[in-house]
């Protein structure tokens, strides 16, 4: 994976992410906009990163971090990138990110329906919680 590049997104990458959600991410949120990702970066600019090969995204995910707990959203790889490792050196990074900040387990937000992404986790190390729900209200 020595032609992977991981970086933290700036603001002048906001466009790109989002054109790149919509092409490689499952799901939508209701932050998927322009001032949500703008939000994130202004509150902590450590929190999106990209995987790049050849100055191409071909991967992103989020890493927040609250000072309590470390959530993990929008892990995606471009579909001509699966399966190369992409996630794995993403998540590693978040994981490294996680630990220097003093963070003690890394929570992941995964879509139900997603079955490849559900084996991209279980294969990084991750367990699915049944009993935990996810409650939630647009504000």
């Amino acid at each position: 994976m020595s032609d992977l590049h991981i970086r933290y997104a700036l603001p002048a990458d906001i466009d790109a992410v989002l054109r790149f959600w919509r092409e490689a991410a499952e799901g939508t949120s209701i932050s998927d906009d322009r001032g949500g990702v703008a939000r994130l970066l202004a509150r902590d600019p450590e929190s999106l990163l990209l995987a790049e090969r050849d100055g191409a995204t071909t991967g992103t995910v989020i890493a927040g971090f609250d000072g309590w707990r470390c959530s993990v959203y929008r892990l995606a790889v471009h579909p001509a990138h699966r399966r190369q490792g992409v996630a794995t050196a993403l998540l590693e990074a978040v994981e490294q990110r996680f630990a220097a900040l003093g963070g003690r387990r890394a929570d992941a937000m995964v879509l139900e329906d997603n079955e490849r992404a559900h084996h991209a986790w279980g294969a990084n190390g991750y367990q699915r919680e049944d009993h935990w729900r996810r409650w939630v209200k647009p504000l």
